[in-house]
């Protein structure tokens, strides 16, 4: 099977199909070669799972793509979360960039 290009609008499409999220928020943080991504996802599957069971499920549905990165990182909410989040807030909250230098990953080539 010959591997296809990972790009924020693919993984958007895969979570908002797979998991039936409400909101998808995808940075690549490589530069734009694919290789290092953020997300801030959305979904009623999250309600009543604790971080680790969050997690495990945006692995198992992105499982093909994640295999093809060098790195991931997942902000899990529900929607209730997520307007409690930006009404504290006062609006857009983007991915974590942790592990980062001004958002895109350092040795990473492009």
């Amino acid at each position: 099977m010959a591997e296809t290009a990972i790009t924020e609008d693919s993984i958007r499409t895969a979570l908002t199909e797979r998991l039936k999220a409400t909101y998808v928020e995808v940075q690549d943080m490589s530069g734009g070669c694919g290789q290092a991504f953020t997300t801030l996802i959305v979904s009623p599957e999250f309600a009543g799972k604790n971080s680790l069971k969050r997690h495990r499920l945006v692995n198992a549905a992105l499982k093909n793509e994640i295999a093809q990165i060098h790195a991931w990182s997942a902000k899990c909410q529900t929607q209730e979360e997520y307007d409690k989040e930006m009404a504290a807030t006062g609006g857009h909250d983007n991915p974590p960039l942790d592990g980062t230098e001004g958002g895109k990953v350092t040795g990473v080539k492009e």
